[in-house]
């Protein structure tokens, strides 16, 4: 009885969500028939963004910025001549202030439609160190059917295992997506640090990258066990058995520790037992860097 009203409250939570953003749809379609966006200025520049988007977009319209903290700690750990990969960049709410304190930068959006607006907002604020491009990061190549989320356009994901309502409660559209095991695509390039949040694909993204992963100093990535769950369909184990090779310790900004190499399966399956998620867990090879310090610094603000 109590899964049941479980249940109902669940769909009608999702229902609520959609209904506010078919509102935003209908809002963005009284400016016309070739609306596509609004412009924000904001604290870290010119952005074209989805009023439909109840996320990124909406905080960029409602406060002027995006998630300081994480930018904060990526900041932190990269001096300016730095070369970074970002891996899920949505529209570039990260990718523009984050092009401002590195020497390149390489954006990777699978999300065609986001795609568009990240390629708007690199040119608006001038991004000339950054290179863009449409495809999902993967094992092998080929294209995989993708969903598009409308309410919040940056869980947009690989067709997931388990289809929860949580990824389609909105209607979304679905198409193909090219992908590419990024080792190949990006062959010749080498990266101080990598930053990854692609809903549930990293599994999938590291198993196509160990060139480039053992080359980094440092991997943020998204962690969130319902994406192991229904969208990857691995576990803990499988899904840290990619980084194993590459990475030392592991830093928690949410948590402020530092944990070591031996314990990094234990505490992670703690987290998923928990169904404990994270913004951003820190991989490093070495916890001794001036880098790591200002991490550790961050964590504790």
């Amino acid at each position: 009885m109590l899964s049941f009203f479980r249940d109902v409250r669940k769909k009608a939570k999702w229902a609520r969500r959609a209904k506010k953003a078919e509102l935003r749809r209908e809002k963005m379609a009284s400016f016309g028939p070739y609306a596509m966006g609004l412009l924000v200025q904001a604290k870290h520049g010119i952005f074209a963004v989805d009023p439909e988007d109840d996320s990124v977009s909406k905080k960029l319209l409602r406060t002027g910025n995006y998630n300081e903290t994480e930018l904060d700690l990526v900041r932190s750990l990269i001096p300016p001549n730095s070369d970074v990969l970002m891996i899920g960049t949505h529209i570039g709410a990260l990718t523009v202030p984050l092009s401002k304190y590195c020497k390149k930068l390489v954006a990777i959006e699978a999300n065609p439609n986001t795609f568009k607006y990240l390629n708007a907002n690199l040119m608006l604020n001038g991004c000339s160190n950054v290179k863009s491009y449409n495809f999902a990061a993967g094992e092998i190549s080929g294209k995989i059917p993708f969903i598009l989320s409308r309410d919040n356009s940056g869980g947009s994901k690989r067709m997931p295992k388990v289809l929860d309502l949580a990824y389609v409660y909105d209607k979304p559209e679905i198409v193909e997506v090219d992908v590419e095991p990024l080792d190949k695509a990006l062959v010749t390039e080498k990266f101080d640090l990598i930053f990854m949040d692609i809903e549930g694909s990293e599994y999938f993204a590291f198993k196509g990258m160990q060139n480039i992963l053992s080359e980094s100093k440092y991997l943020i990535v998204e962690f969130a066990p319902h994406h192991l769950r229904n969208v990857a369909g691995v576990t803990v184990d499988k899904f840290l058995q990619e980084l194993s090779p590459h990475f030392e310790w592991m830093y928690i900004p949410k948590r402020n520790s530092l944990v070591s190499k031996q314990e990094i399966s234990k505490v992670v399956t703690a987290m998923y037992s928990a169904d404990e998620s994270h913004d951003g867990l820190v991989f490093l090879k070495s916890p001794l860097s001036k880098a790591m310090e200002a991490c550790d610094r961050e964590g504790a603000n």
